[in-house]
């Protein structure tokens, strides 16, 4: 079994009840071989004492950027250089803001920036500060700079509250470096309703070829499905993300497979479906396909040319009529009457659930925005949500959230 025999560690402290398990965290990482030595800032020294931290790593405890003795020899670069690894736990809304936008106000965040040292962190907040679009958005920043998210869990909190925001414990932070820092897949990190779920999402837009050179196509931009698979991500889901062509970065731990047309992406999704927990359909897949592609580029000899085109196979359904099928999400982009031709989608097709969006309005362009805003339906109870207008990629987590209680609901129904 992998250990941390000879990793040094910095772990960071910042300010929040949770602080108390950091202590327990400390002790953990040093009985599997590690070196530690912590960084506290000055909120979390309100909750734990410099003392404690020091008693049992054996190593004194760093608190200030301006040390006048650590900073004669540069001490603040001597301990960014020193880490194999940063662990930060428990990380707060304020320092992963911080983080995000590049602040180095104190000796945490001055490390995290003077380091080559992979960051790893362990959020720990309320569960409307970690649902909240600021700190939706902090994270999809972190996480496209290569920042590791250990959880957070889901449960009862300090202030009362259920939800998704705890920190996870020790000994499974514990089990999430050795897996990091050995090259191993990462344990289920979460317990929210999707962690540990197999979740097959689409994305981006189809090409039908007419000849060698042109093709027919949309708008989609395949941000919202890059926003869910990253999303699913970050709550503890493994991801297979079928993409169309598009110029969007996706996270190494997401399986990704390109395709181009819809008879690519059908039978992409078809070889992973029976694996998968969730199928979200978030493709803007073409309706039709040429009957004949041409083998060269057509000329421009006539005012006039006639295409002959043939339907696309429909994938979404094609998912949805399975005998064994998953649970079955699709999006319905519609510029007019949206929830009737929502849920005209919803019932005709036998779906779990649908997002659906307003397009084609001068004020809300949705393909090639960073935001959007959504109606979900679902059967049971004529359900609706409307999900505000917000980045796409807090708009995925609330998409997510809204998944994991109608599974969760269906289980005790």
């Amino acid at each position: 079994m992998s250990t941390l025999t000879n990793k040094k560690i910095l772990l960071g402290v910042s300010g929040g009840i949770a602080a108390y398990k950091s202590a327990i965290l400390a002790r953990r990482l040093i009985d599997e071989g590690a070196t530690v030595r912590v960084v506290m800032t000055q909120g979390a020294q309100a909750f734990m004492q410099p003392l404690t931290f020091q008693a049992l790593t054996g190593n004194p405890v760093h608190l200030d950027l301006l040390d006048p003795a650590a900073e004669a020899a540069m001490g603040h670069i001597e301990l960014a250089r020193w880490a194999d690894a940063i662990l930060i736990a428990p990380a707060s809304a304020n320092t992963l803001a911080r983080l995000a936008h590049g602040m180095a106000s104190d000796l945490l965040s001055t490390l995290c920036l003077a380091t080559d040292a992979p960051i790893h962190v362990a959020p720990a907040m309320n569960r409307l500060m970690w649902s909240n679009p600021a700190t939706i958005d902090n994270c999809a920043i972190l996480s496209k700079r290569g920042v590791s998210f250990f959880g957070p869990g889901s449960g009862a909190q300090a202030c009362g509250e259920v939800g998704s925001g705890r920190m996870l414990e020790p000994e499974e932070i514990r089990d999430q470096m050795i897996a990091a820092m050995n090259n191993e897949p990462s344990p289920t990190a979460n317990n929210g309703p999707l962690a540990g779920k197999q979740l097959l999402i689409t994305a981006g837009p189809t090409r039908e070829a007419i000849d060698p050179v042109r093709y027919i196509s949309n708008h989609s931009s395949g941000k919202m499905g890059f926003a869910l698979a990253e999303a699913a991500r970050l709550a503890g889901a493994m991801v297979t993300l079928v993409a169309g062509p598009v110029a969007l970065q996706a996270h190494s731990d997401i399986k990704r497979i390109d395709v181009v047309s819809a008879e690519q992406m059908l039978k992409a999704v078809m070889s992973q479906v029976d694996k998968a927990d969730v199928f979200i359909s978030v493709a803007a897949v073409s309706d039709y396909r040429l009957t004949e592609v041409m083998d060269q580029k057509i000329k421009k000899n006539s005012t006039e040319m006639t295409l002959t085109l043939v339907r696309n196979p429909d994938i979404l359904k094609s998912v949805a009529d399975l005998p064994n099928r998953p649970f079955v999400v699709g999006f319905a982009a519609e510029t007019e009457n949206v929830e009737v031709h929502a849920r005209g989608k919803l019932e005709k097709k036998a779906l779990d659930m649908i997002a659906a969006n307003h397009v084609g309005q001068a004020d809300n362009p949705v393909f090639s925005s960073d935001t959007n805003a959504l109606d979900v339906y679902w059967p049971a109870d004529n359900g609706h949500e409307h999900i505000p207008s917000a980045t796409k990629q807090s708009v995925a987590h609330s998409l997510l959230d809204i998944i994991g209680q109608q599974m969760s609901a269906r289980k005790t129904t």
